[in-house]
Protein backbone atom coordinates (compact mmCIF):
# COMPACT_ATOMS: atom_id res chain seq x y z
CA UNK A 1 0.00 0.00 0.00
CA UNK A 2 0.80 3.35 0.01
CA UNK A 3 0.30 6.43 2.14
CA UNK A 4 -2.30 9.30 1.54
CA UNK A 5 -2.75 8.65 -2.54
CA UNK A 6 -3.39 5.15 -4.11
CA UNK A 7 -4.94 4.71 -7.44
CA UNK A 8 -8.60 4.20 -6.18
CA UNK A 9 -8.48 7.40 -4.04
CA UNK A 10 -11.06 9.89 -5.79
CA UNK A 11 -9.20 13.29 -6.79
CA UNK A 12 -10.74 16.99 -7.25
CA UNK A 13 -9.12 19.98 -8.69
CA UNK A 14 -9.67 23.12 -7.12
CA UNK A 15 -8.81 25.65 -9.48
CA UNK A 16 -9.03 23.06 -12.11
CA UNK A 17 -10.23 25.20 -15.23
CA UNK A 18 -7.12 27.72 -14.83
CA UNK A 19 -4.04 27.37 -16.99
CA UNK A 20 -1.98 25.89 -14.49
CA UNK A 21 -4.81 23.84 -13.18
CA UNK A 22 -5.35 22.32 -16.30
CA UNK A 23 -1.94 21.45 -17.43
CA UNK A 24 -1.42 19.47 -14.40
CA UNK A 25 -4.87 17.94 -14.13
CA UNK A 26 -4.22 16.57 -17.14
CA UNK A 27 -0.77 15.39 -16.35
CA UNK A 28 -2.34 13.59 -13.32
CA UNK A 29 -4.86 11.92 -15.46
CA UNK A 30 -2.60 10.93 -17.82
CA UNK A 31 -0.27 8.98 -15.20
CA UNK A 32 -3.30 7.30 -13.57
CA UNK A 33 -4.49 9.52 -11.40
CA UNK A 34 -8.23 8.74 -10.27
CA UNK A 35 -9.45 12.56 -11.19
CA UNK A 36 -13.18 12.70 -11.05
CA UNK A 37 -13.90 16.17 -11.49
CA UNK A 38 -12.66 20.26 -10.79
CA UNK A 39 -14.38 22.59 -8.99
CA UNK A 40 -14.38 26.84 -10.38
CA UNK A 41 -17.41 28.65 -9.03
CA UNK A 42 -19.29 30.10 -11.69
CA UNK A 43 -18.65 27.01 -14.26
CA UNK A 44 -20.68 24.33 -12.48
CA UNK A 45 -22.40 21.93 -15.16
CA UNK A 46 -19.58 22.85 -17.54
CA UNK A 47 -17.01 19.63 -18.89
CA UNK A 48 -13.25 20.06 -19.18
CA UNK A 49 -10.30 17.05 -20.23
CA UNK A 50 -13.94 15.02 -20.17
CA UNK A 51 -14.80 16.04 -16.89
CA UNK A 52 -17.14 17.55 -15.17
CA UNK A 53 -16.66 21.27 -12.96
CA UNK A 54 -18.59 22.07 -10.06
CA UNK A 55 -19.49 25.45 -8.08
CA UNK A 56 -18.64 24.36 -4.81
CA UNK A 57 -16.31 21.64 -3.83
CA UNK A 58 -19.74 20.10 -1.60
CA UNK A 59 -21.56 19.67 -4.65
CA UNK A 60 -18.23 17.91 -6.31
CA UNK A 61 -18.15 15.45 -3.32
CA UNK A 62 -21.87 14.76 -2.96
CA UNK A 63 -21.71 14.17 -7.07
CA UNK A 64 -18.23 11.87 -7.16
CA UNK A 65 -17.54 10.98 -4.16
CA UNK A 66 -14.11 12.69 -3.70
CA UNK A 67 -11.77 12.14 -1.23
CA UNK A 68 -8.69 14.27 -2.05
CA UNK A 69 -8.30 17.81 -3.21
CA UNK A 70 -5.56 19.35 -5.07
CA UNK A 71 -5.32 23.16 -4.56
CA UNK A 72 -4.77 25.56 -7.46
CA UNK A 73 -6.27 28.60 -6.20
CA UNK A 74 -4.52 32.09 -6.17
CA UNK A 75 -2.80 33.14 -2.56
CA UNK A 76 -5.70 36.01 -1.64
CA UNK A 77 -8.28 32.70 -1.86
CA UNK A 78 -6.51 29.55 -1.01
CA UNK A 79 -7.16 29.82 2.35
CA UNK A 80 -10.89 29.65 1.89
CA UNK A 81 -10.45 27.49 -0.71
CA UNK A 82 -8.74 24.92 1.77
CA UNK A 83 -11.27 25.60 4.64
CA UNK A 84 -13.83 24.76 1.62
CA UNK A 85 -12.40 21.89 1.31
CA UNK A 86 -12.18 20.74 5.19
CA UNK A 87 -16.49 21.80 5.51
CA UNK A 88 -17.59 19.12 2.24
CA UNK A 89 -15.75 16.42 3.99
CA UNK A 90 -12.49 16.02 1.95
CA UNK A 91 -9.97 13.82 3.64
CA UNK A 92 -6.62 14.71 2.04
CA UNK A 93 -6.35 18.46 0.55
CA UNK A 94 -2.86 19.47 -1.20
CA UNK A 95 -2.07 22.99 -1.60
CA UNK A 96 0.38 23.56 -4.34
CA UNK A 97 0.05 27.69 -4.07
CA UNK A 98 3.01 29.29 -3.00
CA UNK A 99 2.63 33.09 -1.30
CA UNK A 100 -0.07 32.73 1.20
CA UNK A 101 0.14 34.92 4.20
CA UNK A 102 0.95 33.38 7.55
CA UNK A 103 -1.99 34.83 9.04
CA UNK A 104 -4.40 33.67 6.76
CA UNK A 105 -2.80 29.84 7.49
CA UNK A 106 -2.75 30.41 11.02
CA UNK A 107 -6.74 31.16 10.24
CA UNK A 108 -6.62 27.89 8.14
CA UNK A 109 -4.81 26.08 11.33
CA UNK A 110 -7.71 27.00 13.84
CA UNK A 111 -10.18 25.88 11.43
CA UNK A 112 -9.25 22.52 10.66
CA UNK A 113 -9.07 21.83 15.11
CA UNK A 114 -12.94 22.39 15.09
CA UNK A 115 -13.50 18.78 13.23
CA UNK A 116 -13.07 15.37 15.16
CA UNK A 117 -10.46 13.06 14.04
CA UNK A 118 -12.67 11.12 11.71
CA UNK A 119 -13.78 14.41 10.02
CA UNK A 120 -10.41 16.34 10.08
CA UNK A 121 -8.70 17.08 7.21
CA UNK A 122 -5.38 16.29 6.47
CA UNK A 123 -3.34 19.34 4.89
CA UNK A 124 -0.30 18.66 3.05
CA UNK A 125 1.16 22.10 1.96
CA UNK A 126 1.09 24.86 1.30
CA UNK A 127 3.74 26.21 -1.23
CA UNK A 128 4.86 22.30 -1.79
CA UNK A 129 5.18 19.64 -4.77
CA UNK A 130 2.65 17.89 -3.67
CA UNK A 131 2.25 13.52 -3.56
CA UNK A 132 3.23 10.70 -5.47
CA UNK A 133 2.96 6.99 -5.35
CA UNK A 134 4.55 5.70 -8.12
CA UNK A 135 2.91 3.97 -10.69
CA UNK A 136 -0.35 4.49 -8.22
CA UNK A 137 -1.17 8.07 -8.22
CA UNK A 138 -0.18 11.83 -7.73
CA UNK A 139 -1.17 15.19 -6.43
CA UNK A 140 1.11 18.02 -7.29
CA UNK A 141 3.43 19.20 -9.80
CA UNK A 142 6.42 16.69 -9.73
CA UNK A 143 7.71 14.87 -13.00
CA UNK A 144 6.26 11.35 -12.31
CA UNK A 145 8.78 9.39 -14.72
CA UNK A 146 11.88 10.35 -12.26
CA UNK A 147 10.01 8.38 -9.62
CA UNK A 148 10.03 4.08 -9.64
CA UNK A 149 7.58 2.28 -7.58
CA UNK A 150 9.44 0.87 -4.40
CA UNK A 151 9.36 0.86 -0.83
CA UNK A 152 11.34 3.78 0.77
CA UNK A 153 9.01 6.81 1.63
CA UNK A 154 10.43 10.18 1.08
CA UNK A 155 9.02 13.36 3.04
CA UNK A 156 10.93 16.72 2.56
CA UNK A 157 10.18 20.68 2.41
CA UNK A 158 12.21 21.30 -0.56
CA UNK A 159 10.29 19.31 -3.71
CA UNK A 160 13.51 19.79 -5.72
CA UNK A 161 15.87 17.94 -3.45
CA UNK A 162 12.88 15.27 -3.53
CA UNK A 163 12.80 14.67 -6.93
CA UNK A 164 16.73 14.83 -7.04
CA UNK A 165 16.61 12.26 -3.92
CA UNK A 166 13.90 10.06 -6.12
CA UNK A 167 16.24 10.33 -8.90
CA UNK A 168 19.11 9.30 -6.95
CA UNK A 169 17.42 6.24 -5.29
CA UNK A 170 15.95 5.07 -9.07
CA UNK A 171 19.67 5.06 -10.73
CA UNK A 172 20.79 2.79 -7.43
CA UNK A 173 17.59 0.74 -8.16
CA UNK A 174 16.14 1.87 -5.61
CA UNK A 175 12.13 2.85 -5.64
CA UNK A 176 9.58 5.07 -3.82
CA UNK A 177 6.50 3.97 -1.96
CA UNK A 178 5.59 7.44 -2.07
CA UNK A 179 7.17 11.05 -1.79
CA UNK A 180 5.76 13.80 0.03
CA UNK A 181 6.34 17.34 0.14
CA UNK A 182 5.59 19.10 3.13
CA UNK A 183 6.16 22.53 1.72
CA UNK A 184 8.63 25.08 2.67
CA UNK A 185 6.40 27.80 4.72
CA UNK A 186 6.71 28.50 8.71
CA UNK A 187 2.68 27.23 9.24
CA UNK A 188 2.46 24.35 7.14
CA UNK A 189 -0.40 21.66 7.35
CA UNK A 190 1.38 18.32 8.25
CA UNK A 191 5.00 18.12 9.83
CA UNK A 192 7.68 15.84 8.70
CA UNK A 193 6.82 13.92 12.15
CA UNK A 194 3.35 13.33 10.77
CA UNK A 195 4.50 11.63 7.59
CA UNK A 196 6.88 9.77 8.95
CA UNK A 197 4.23 8.43 11.56
CA UNK A 198 2.36 7.57 8.61
CA UNK A 199 5.64 5.77 6.78
CA UNK A 200 6.31 3.90 9.94
CA UNK A 201 2.71 2.32 9.87
CA UNK A 202 2.84 1.63 6.17
CA UNK A 203 4.12 -2.50 5.56
CA UNK A 204 5.34 -1.37 2.38
CA UNK A 205 7.54 1.13 3.25
CA UNK A 206 11.03 -0.58 4.89
CA UNK A 207 12.69 3.21 5.11
CA UNK A 208 13.02 6.48 4.73
CA UNK A 209 14.66 9.50 3.60
CA UNK A 210 13.45 12.85 5.16
CA UNK A 211 14.79 16.14 3.76
CA UNK A 212 14.96 19.07 5.86
CA UNK A 213 16.51 22.82 5.35
CA UNK A 214 17.44 25.83 7.99
CA UNK A 215 14.42 27.58 9.96
CA UNK A 216 12.02 25.84 12.37
CA UNK A 217 11.82 23.18 15.08
CA UNK A 218 10.03 19.97 12.67
CA UNK A 219 13.22 18.39 12.13
CA UNK A 220 14.19 18.18 15.13
CA UNK A 221 10.71 17.44 17.25
CA UNK A 222 11.16 14.74 14.65
CA UNK A 223 14.25 13.49 15.44
CA UNK A 224 12.81 12.89 18.97
CA UNK A 225 9.45 11.16 17.37
CA UNK A 226 12.03 8.80 15.37
CA UNK A 227 14.20 8.03 18.61
CA UNK A 228 11.54 7.01 20.52
CA UNK A 229 8.81 5.38 18.53
CA UNK A 230 10.15 4.19 14.84
CA UNK A 231 11.54 0.84 14.34
CA UNK A 232 12.35 1.35 10.39
CA UNK A 233 15.44 3.49 9.47
CA UNK A 234 15.87 7.29 8.72
CA UNK A 235 18.18 8.74 6.47
CA UNK A 236 17.97 12.57 6.69
CA UNK A 237 19.80 15.67 4.44
CA UNK A 238 19.70 19.06 6.16
CA UNK A 239 20.08 21.50 3.03
CA UNK A 240 21.97 25.07 4.60
CA UNK A 241 25.05 24.15 6.12
CA UNK A 242 26.86 27.04 5.02
CA UNK A 243 23.91 29.92 5.49
CA UNK A 244 24.81 32.54 7.98
CA UNK A 245 22.46 32.73 10.54
CA UNK A 246 19.06 35.49 10.52
CA UNK A 247 19.85 35.56 6.57
CA UNK A 248 16.42 34.27 4.75
CA UNK A 249 17.04 30.92 2.23
CA UNK A 250 14.49 29.85 -0.35
CA UNK A 251 12.03 29.09 1.47
CA UNK A 252 9.93 31.22 3.70
CA UNK A 253 10.34 28.94 6.37
CA UNK A 254 14.33 28.98 6.15
CA UNK A 255 15.17 31.26 8.97
CA UNK A 256 17.25 30.66 12.00
CA UNK A 257 15.53 32.44 14.20
CA UNK A 258 16.35 30.48 17.87
CA UNK A 259 18.39 27.25 18.89
CA UNK A 260 18.41 24.31 16.63
CA UNK A 261 17.10 25.53 13.56
CA UNK A 262 20.45 25.89 11.92
CA UNK A 263 21.45 23.16 9.85
CA UNK A 264 24.50 22.03 11.65
CA UNK A 265 22.68 21.94 15.16
CA UNK A 266 19.84 20.30 13.11
CA UNK A 267 22.33 17.66 12.46
CA UNK A 268 23.68 16.92 15.78
CA UNK A 269 19.98 16.41 17.08
CA UNK A 270 18.70 13.82 14.25
CA UNK A 271 22.44 11.73 14.78
CA UNK A 272 22.08 12.30 18.24
CA UNK A 273 18.39 9.91 17.64
CA UNK A 274 20.32 7.43 15.76
CA UNK A 275 19.30 8.99 12.39
CA UNK A 276 21.91 8.64 9.64
CA UNK A 277 22.92 12.16 8.07
CA UNK A 278 23.76 12.06 3.97
CA UNK A 279 26.90 14.57 4.29
CA UNK A 280 26.12 16.55 1.15
CA UNK A 281 22.96 16.48 -1.64
CA UNK A 282 25.12 14.08 -3.87
CA UNK A 283 24.80 11.50 -1.67
CA UNK A 284 21.13 10.82 -0.58
CA UNK A 285 21.16 7.91 -2.73
CA UNK A 286 24.39 6.10 -2.03
CA UNK A 287 23.70 6.88 1.59
CA UNK A 288 20.26 5.31 1.54
CA UNK A 289 21.26 2.37 -0.25
CA UNK A 290 24.41 2.00 2.15
CA UNK A 291 21.46 1.86 5.39
CA UNK A 292 19.40 -0.61 3.43
CA UNK A 293 22.32 -3.17 2.97
CA UNK A 294 23.00 -3.00 6.68
CA UNK A 295 19.46 -3.74 7.18
CA UNK A 296 19.20 -6.41 5.08
CA UNK A 297 22.82 -7.54 6.15
CA UNK A 298 21.87 -7.20 10.18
Amino acid sequence: MAILITEKTRVIVQGMSGRIGQFHAQDMIKHGTNVVGGVTPGRGGETLLGLPLFNTVREAVEATGAEASLVFVPPPFAADAIMEAADAGIKTAVCVTDGIPSQDMMKVKRFLKRYPADRKLRLIGPNCAGIISPGRGFMGIMPPHIYMPGRVGIVGRSGTLGYEAASQMKALGIGVSTSVGIGGDPINGSSFRDILELFEADPETDAMMMIGEIGGPQEAEAAIYARDHMKKPVVAYIAGLSAPKGRKMGHAGAIISAFGESAQEKVEILSAAGITIAPNPSAMGETMASVLTRRAAA
